[in-house]
């Protein structure tokens, strides 16, 4: 975090961190000493972090990740498509072999793996520079639920819910702050002749459903969903209405 710091600095640019978060038994409740780490340089500098609602991360199966600790969710697996869902310990102790033994059996795959502590994610979403990211990648086999529920559940869980922060606070997190760091000019606020793209959702019933097992499920509460002024979803469902553009380098147009 120092030497990134460093050289955004010296060569003037901004930074952002990217899904900060504090990784494995070892690491966690150390958000205590990242987050002033990125407070004090930012007196300086341009600094922001992003940061998904979850503690599991996901990529694929990969041995060097298991360390027999933490929960290892098997989200699919070429050689052995009906372990997908199951949790790695499970089926180590079926095949009589070591966790890592087991993965290399599954590869390739992809797994979800529960890294994170919830104490370090609450910190860390509910810290002013943070912004919320899915990081979901769409043509996963069995993707992580975040692709599918990451908006709805800061939502839900850590405003209605926990209460970590104010609803305004939540949104600016989704749209405006996101914008502003990333130089998304004319986007992220509802102002007259900005880009209209906005959702329109019930206060109250917003809410999350994918889950790890089922992750492909569509989030409740959500009434409108409008793309550069075009209805893209609406009455639960997708309309054929394609207005979405390409965003372009810091600077450049989006018109």
């Amino acid at each position: 975090m120092h030497e990134a710091s460093d050289c955004a600095f010296e060569a003037g640019v901004p930074l952002v961190i990217s899904h900060h978060k504090c990784a494995g038994p070892a690491n966690w409740g150390r958000t205590k000493e990242t987050l002033p780490l990125i407070d004090i340089p930012a007196r300086r500098q341009d600094i922001a972090m992003d940061v998904y609602p979850y503690v599991a991360g996901s990529t694929v199966l990969r041995e060097d990740l298991v360390d027999e600790v933490i929960d290892v969710m098997v989200s699919w697996s070429a050689p052995h498509p009906g372990m997908t869902g199951r949790m790695l310990a499970s089926i180590a102790q079926e095949w009589g072999t070591t966790q890592r033994e087991a993965c290399i059996r599954l590869q390739p795959g992809g797994a979800c793996y529960f890294q994170m502590h919830e104490d370090d994610l609450r910190r860390v979403i509910s810290h002013p520079r943070s912004m919320i990211g899915s990081d979901g990648l769409p043509h996963d086999r069995h993707p992580h639920p975040r692709l599918w529920g990451a908006f709805p559940r800061v939502l839900a869980r850590y405003w209605r819910e926990q209460k970590l922060f104010s609803l305004e606070q939540a949104i600016h997190k989704m749209t405006g702050l996101s914008a502003r760091n990333f130089r998304l000019h004319e986007r992220g606020e509802v102002r007259a002749g900005w880009f209209a793209d906005l959702v329109v959702f019930d206060p109250a019933r917003i809410r999350d459903l994918a889950t790890y097992e089922q992750p492909v499920t569509q989030s409740e509460g959500v009434v409108l969903v409008i793309v550069n002024g075009v209805t893209s979803f609406e009455a639960g469902r997708a309309t054929p209405l394609r207005a979405g553009r390409m965003l372009l380098k810091a600077g450049a147009s989006t018109r």
